[in-house]
């Protein structure tokens, strides 16, 4: 865990820092601006502190955690409009939560199968369509309140990332289950390669339900989505949001049908007294994905064709006539009842698993419509839509020239002051770029290291034994590394290999493993696989970026730097840097932490050392104020979309776990990388004891407004 340095007596604070999942702690580069010119160069001798902050006083710790239980008894509420029960809120601080919703919410179709995994440009067999419109009852508006950092109710903004975070565990999971599964069926191939298994080649050809519908179906079951008010724009989704799939559109009650173009609510929502005064169906979603040969977009006006007649192979060519009907007929009672659509564009992405990204723009309201002959010679409704003034003017014609913006060689960069900051350790450069300052600086006083480096006196234990796998571990039964990890690899092989949730900690395979460098189980190992930049923000200091789209549970880059042990750090240094590596603490729920254990086998000596370690805290803490990565660049965000993952692959020293970064959500080009820091409010005190308080400027949905 980050944290701030203060007086010599106020060492044994250290025990009270509060770690919480996706919540953090690092140094403020915001706090500082240098107007000097410095030569960029991978060593420099005179390190540049970005803030003059304290180690924080264990004894106000202790007042807060007393405060935190009377509001645990102030803060009960009623949760259900329909029950006389009381439920307790979260603590106010930093407690995660999780998604409550409407149990009405509509599902897909259960019993999809596909051989392909895109929803609209690839043939798609044994589908058994849903229905064009579906009833979505108006959801309860009473449900669970959902709390952030600052004890207030969560933001809708947060609710829709929660949910899609959710989503992406539970995809990644059944993907694991289909490598698992074919990973099998291949090894059975190999040992039966003389004699030909008919069972074997049609379990190796069989179609797999696909995974995306499998994580709609559990998380209906769970009671997971979000179903709400679906007429016009919705809560959290602004104009520009970007689903890497349509299943993500589904559910967050954006757009409810996994396949279908035009989402629309069904007759027999009126039946039951809601939508009450409208003619139904109405449309309230439609997506412009290129499925249709007939279609026109000009981004301000769209000429959509209506649905129906499409032979779903991706070749876009009509096989029969249209009727007016479901969404056809949904969208000419939104044209006679004025009626705003919600209109969404695909656009092809080799990031996202469909291979699209869809971008929200904005609603439209539909304007004429008429039937024709198309193309193929068949009847085709066309609908035109034109986008209502007075909306955000980003558009998916604007996303694409933003990714036009993205630069493809170091020659095409603006404001470039530094062409690697790695000095060429790492094996993609990392540039750095100032549009901010006059004259422009570049960041110093950092010597760059790939790797963690021992303070004196310091070893790592010895490698284990590893296990016995060879070339790659494929079996979770058998790999020894895998039963540490509850029977289970934390990684799927997809986009390179990616962590399924976050953990306590993660076993990977070590130096005696009988496996390669290639193992899914050393996915952390691998370096860097991204573009980055570091870059100056307004005020915020230095800050990192990706040139490339990020998947969910993708590995950014370790946090490196010089190990010591807690008690060598001099409380008078003012040292932002200071990483405490509290794994255990966070195992245990120790000091106030969240308990972030998870499936995971951990050796008898560990609970030991966890009772040992109550009362002293960390015992050792990474320093990067002079040497260390990029790492030490990423700023704060009171809703980030990066998590802080402890991981052991050298050793089996909990006290000494790795710190790796990575990604909580499915990140686009240029978007900042941020981790939240996980302050206490009122925690950190300055050299006379006194509370200190620090603006935060992270422009989230749910910013705390205070960073301390």
């Amino acid at each position: 865990m980050k944290r701030l340095t203060t007086i010599e007596n106020k060492k044994k604070s250290l025990s009270q820092l509060v770690l919480k999942p996706y919540k953090f702690k690092r140094k403020l580069s915001f706090l500082f601006h240098s107007k000097m010119v410095v030569p960029c160069v991978a060593e420099l001798s005179d390190p540049v502190n970005d803030a003059m902050v304290p180690r924080r006083c264990s004894a106000r710790i202790k007042n807060l955690k007393s405060e935190q239980e009377a509001q645990r008894e102030r803060q009960r509420v009623r949760c259900r409009s329909n029950d006389d029960s009381v439920l307790e809120k979260k603590p106010k601080v930093y407690k995660k939560s999780k998604v409550v919703t409407s149990s009405q919410a509509q599902a897909p179709n259960n019993d999809v199968t596909v051989s392909t995994v895109d929803n609209d440009d690839v043939t798609i067999t044994n589908v058994a369509a849903p229905n064009d419109c579906t009833d979505h009852p108006v959801p309860e508006t009473s449900l669970n309140p959902q709390l952030s950092g600052n004890g207030t109710e969560k933001s809708s903004h947060a609710r829709v990332t929660e949910t899609i975070r959710r989503f992406n565990k539970h995809y990644l999971h059944f993907v694991q289950e289909e490598e698992i599964r074919c990973g099998r069926v291949q090894a059975d191939q190999k040992t039966k390669k003389n004699s030909k298994s008919k069972e074997a080649e049609d379990d190796g050809k069989r179609s797999s339900k696909r995974p995306d519908l499998k994580a709609i179906s559990k998380m209906i079951s769970e009671k997971e989505v979000l179903n709400r008010e679906r007429i016009g724009s919705l809560p959290g989704i602004d104009v520009g949001h970007q689903f890497f799939s349509r299943a993500e559109m589904v559910v967050v009650g954006f757009h409810n049908h996994w396949l279908n173009g035009i989402d629309c609510v069904g007759q027999s929502a009126g039946k039951k007294g809601e939508y009450k005064g409208y003619s139904l169906p109405l449309a309230v979603s439609i997506v412009v994905s290129g499925q249709y040969e007939d279609d026109q977009d000009n981004y301000e006006e769209v000429v959509y064709t209506g649905q129906g007649g499409n032979d779903l192979l991706g070749n876009k060519r009509q096989i029969k006539d249209q009727v007016m009907e479901r969404g056809n007929l949904g969208l000419k009672n939104c044209m006679e009842q004025s009626v705003p659509v919600r209109v969404t564009r695909g656009h092809r992405c080799v990031n996202s698993y469909v291979g699209k990204v869809y971008t929200y723009d904005g609603l439209y309201k539909v304007v004429n419509y008429w039937a024709e002959k198309g193309i193929s010679g068949f009847t085709v409704y066309k609908f035109r839509l034109k986008r209502i003034e007075g909306q955000p003017v980003l558009t998916t014609n604007q996303v694409h020239f933003t990714r036009g913006c993205i630069p493809n060689s170091i020659s095409e960069i603006r404001g470039l002051v530094c062409e690697d900051i790695s000095g060429g350790l790492e094996d993609i450069p990392i540039p750095a770029t100032n549009l901010v300052d006059d004259p422009p600086v570049a960041p110093s006083g950092l010597t760059y290291s790939r790797d963690i480096i021992c303070a004196k006196g310091i070893k790592f234990p010895s490698a284990p034994t590893g296990c016995n796998c060879h070339g790659s571990c494929l079996d979770p039964r058998v790999c020894s590394c895998a039963k540490l990890n509850g029977s289970e690899f934390p990684y799927v092989h997809k986009d390179g290999g990616r962590l399924i949730e976050p953990k306590a900690v993660v076993f990977e395979c070590g130096p005696n493993c009988g496996c390669g460098p290639a193992c899914v189980n050393r996915t952390s190992q691998k370096g860097l696989r991204y573009r980055l930049e570091v870059f100056r923000t307004p005020n915020k200091g230095w800050g990192v970026r990706s040139w490339d789209y990020i998947p969910s549970g993708a590995t950014i880059c370790e946090y490196t730097g010089l190990l010591k042990k807690t008690d060598q750090i001099d409380p008078a240094a003012d040292n932002n840097y200071v990483f405490d590596i509290d794994c255990l603490q966070t195992m245990k729920g120790l000091d106030g932490r969240e308990r972030r254990l998870g499936e995971v086998s951990l050796p008898g000596y560990w609970h030991n050392d966890a009772e040992k370690t109550s009362d002293g805290g960390p015992e050792y803490c990474i320093d990067a104020v002079s040497v260390g990565n990029v790492a030490r660049f990423i700023n704060h965000s009171c809703q980030p979309n990066l998590f802080v993952q402890c991981v052991l692959s050298t050793h089996h020293d909990i006290g000494l776990a790795r710190v790796v970064l990575m990604a909580a959500d499915n990140i686009p080009p240029l978007q900042e990388l941020t981790y939240d820091y996980g302050y206490v409010l009122d925690s950190v005190m300055d050299r006379e004891g006194k509370v200190k308080q620090m603006a935060c400027y992270c422009g989230a949905a749910d910013c705390r407004k205070r960073l301390f």
